[in-house]
């Protein structure tokens, strides 16, 4: 998800009421002391050095001695104090942002929640009102934040995440980093008091740092991200008309009937993406053909079997209809970007196979970008 974030400041009018839109790049961790905001604000330096209006909204060093050095000559607009119910809190000052009307703006912690008496409930709400006015935003996030996988995170750590954003920021942001540290360096960072003083470290804190809940969030935010480049790569290739199949990711495509055999190639497809750690689909087709054989009670049934197996074991179960099984399986594969394609060893006899050719021949034929999996019949 990625585009060329350094150079646009030079195409933004300078001003307020600009009709163009800010461009939105996420630095995302798995976890708080991964280095997201020093990453940030590293990358910031770089782009003031080389003559860029940027300025910092809003950064939380957590007394990190080494995040706050980083901040080192980037201009920081003054945060705005709110009293509520007898409390004072400083928050980001979002208008006056608005007001300096610089190329960038670096706003930490995109999830936060802001007071009840702001203007906005979220703080990327208040970002989306400084992209509208043509400002880039850099932001940082944790992957435990989208809303989507809070029930996910609290199975994993037992931890309830109180502020989440909606899924589609970040996936209409221009462009997502992850900020990425093995699990073993992230709980030394913690053990040398780097990410909170050691009084801090109450008990909680330290179950959510166990190496196995790390590893876990960490491979949630990379899967994620993973996934939102796959997207992006998708929409790049139907913009550009281009049909071979890029892998970047595995996707896995079983091909069956209402055969018996097809429950040893749904195991062997659940397999082969548990492996990849992939989406994968089983796929049959409603066969047209006039030659093809009409489907029976029992063939219905037994497809319906392969279903609620296919199901059980997590794929999506796709059923096509045209004349040609293999001109709609690859046509599906072709669609959906398919890497590895399963199926079973022929069985038409000589007259099918002289009268409608050999689906297997076919599929190899028509995707050639693609691995063909033969798997013997029982």
């Amino acid at each position: 998800m990625s585009k060329d974030f350094n150079n646009i400041g030079s195409t933004l009018s300078q001003s307020p009421a600009s009709d163009y839109r800010g461009h939105l790049k996420i630095f995302i961790g798995y976890a708080p002391g991964v280095g997201k905001t020093y990453t940030m604000l590293s990358e910031a330096n770089r782009m003031l050095r080389r003559g860029h209006d940027i300025v910092i909204g809003y950064v939380e060093c957590h007394q990190r001695d080494e995040t706050c050095k980083q901040i080192g000559q980037l201009e920081l607009i003054p945060r705005k104090k709110l009293e509520y119910n007898g409390m004072t809190s400083e928050e980001m000052d979002f208008e006056a942002i608005i007001a300096r009307n610089p190329q960038t703006v670096l706003i930490d912690e995109l999830a936060h929640a802001n007071p009840p008496i702001s203007k906005h409930k979220k703080r990327f709400e208040d970002i989306e009102e400084i992209l509208n006015n043509g400002i880039n935003v850099i932001t940082t996030v944790n992957i435990q934040h989208m809303e989507s996988l809070n029930d996910t995170v609290k199975r994993i750590t037992g931890l309830s995440v109180r502020e989440t954003i909606p899924d589609s920021v970040i996936e209409n942001a221009d462009e997502v980093v992850v900020v990425d540290i093995t699990p073993d360096a992230l709980q030394n960072r913690l053990n040398r008091g780097n990410i909170y003083s050691q009084d801090k470290l109450d008990q909680t804190l330290k179950n959510f740092y166990r190496k196995g809940n790390l590893n876990a969030l960490r491979e949630i935010a990379l899967r994620q991200t993973a996934e939102e480049v796959d997207e992006d790569l998708s929409e790049y290739m139907k913009e550009h008309g281009i049909n071979d199949t890029w892998q970047t990711v595995e996707r896995v495509m079983v091909c069956i009937s209402s055969s018996p055999s097809a429950k040893k190639l749904i195991r062997r497809g659940a397999r082969i993406a548990r492996r990849y750690k992939c989406e994968w689909v089983v796929v049959s087709v409603d066969c047209t053909n006039l030659f093809a054989p009409k489907a029976t009670a029992r063939d219905i049934d037994m497809l319906e079997s392969h279903y609620k197996l296919a199901k059980q074991l997590g794929a999506e179960v796709i059923t096509l209809t045209g004349k040609s099984i293999s001109g709609e399986m690859s046509r599906f594969a072709s669609e959906k970007h398919i890497t590895q394609i399963i199926v079973g060893h022929p069985t038409r006899t000589k007259l099918q196979t002289i009268l409608r050719g050999s689906t297997v021949n076919k599929l190899l034929r028509k995707n050639k970008g693609v691995e063909l999996h033969v798997i013997p019949n029982d």
